[in-house]
């Protein structure tokens, strides 16, 4: 698995973006992995391997995606 620190994946987002395509990507802060990116492909195997998200990464989820939903429809384009 790849390691960002939190102001690499800040700096450096297209890459990590790219980098999770192919495999998780931790996000490290203060030196422990904080949180992980994975692509949409893993994400869903994930999902139907433990027959549905448990209530926090589905509010955690949903979250992000409102937070940083306008970043990530630019980054897609």
């Amino acid at each position: 698995m790849k390691h960002f620190t939190a102001t690499e994946a800040k700096n450096r987002f297209g890459e990590l973006l790219e980098q999770a395509g192919s495999e998780p990507v931790a996000i490290q802060k203060n030196g422990r992995d904080y949180r992980v990116v994975l692509s949409a492909e893993d994400y869903e195997r994930l999902v139907s391997a433990t027959g549905g998200l448990d209530s926090t990464v589905k509010t955690s989820l949903e979250r992000s995606m409102r937070r940083w939903d306008k970043l990530y429809t630019a980054l897609a384009k």
